[in-house]
């Protein structure tokens, strides 16, 4: 178990969180000179996405650390105060104020750990790549806007900003000019296809380059398609590194 550290936001609260999280980790190929960083949905962990590593990786990639963290297992308001793993908690079915703020920044700040230790493992922070499922998408937005690094990218998958205006207030230069992937299905019945439209364009507004696809027929899950176009993304941002 890691030592208690201290993360420090851009907006300037210094935030405690007690231990790293843990996670599961593959490796594409002998001292990885890339990491991505992947955050899974409400209720799943990080073994959930692991298995998209050989679905995704492409002859000629440079070699890859995927980071799978898990959750901590939290109370879901929305699903009758069960606990499971969960970036935060989800109070009610709307857009607004449905994410729990504590929860969200909680989440960033262990979120950011995990980016410093690959710092510590000897990668700049345009060579970290952060990514996210559902929730897992919302807190990489969430954690990208605030960094006074910049990645060299965000994929965001089936999500949304969920903190709205304390996110474009709290925005850094890093955070606003990194590019983001973000992806929605045109039918999903859990995090409505508008909501992921209404944040691209909050993104947007900011300067954030965003590229943006949708899907025909996809519910809230990840597509092979969208995995081709992901997979299409990361090779630009490789050969721009």
């Amino acid at each position: 178990m890691a030592a208690p550290t201290t993360a420090r936001l851009s907006c300037g609260v210094l935030t405690r969180v007690t231990a790293m999280l843990d996670c599961v980790e593959r490796t594409t190929g002998p001292d990885p000179s890339w990491s991505i960083v992947w955050l899974h949905g409400l209720g799943d962990s990080g073994h959930g996405f692991a298995p998209i590593v050989p679905e995704l990786v492409r002859p000629g990639w440079p070699a890859l650390r995927f980071v799978f963290p898990h959750a901590p297992e939290r109370a879901v308001t929305i699903n009758g105060g069960a606990r499971m793993r969960a970036w935060y908690d989800i109070r009610d079915f709307e857009s607004t104020g449905r994410a729990d703020e504590a929860g969200v920044r909680e989440s960033i700040v262990q979120v950011e750990e995990l980016l410093a230790r690959e710092g510590e493992r000897g990668l700049a922070a345009n060579r970290i790549l952060l990514a996210g499922f559902s929730q897992g998408g919302a807190i990489a937005l969430e954690t990208m806007l605030r960094r006074e690094a910049a990645l060299a990218g965000v994929v965001a998958l089936s999500t949304y900003l969920p903190l709205g205006k304390a996110a474009a207030a709290e925005a850094t230069a890093a955070g606003k000019g990194t590019p983001v992937f973000m992806a929605h299905g045109v039918v999903d019945p859990v995090l409505k296809f508008e909501w992921g439209q209404a944040s691209r364009d909050a993104l947007k507004a900011l300067g954030v380059p965003v590229e943006w696809h949708a899907y025909q027929g996809m519910p809230h899950t990840v597509y092979p398609a969208e995995l081709r176009d992901v997979g299409d993304w990361l090779t630009a941002r490789f050969a721009a590194g």
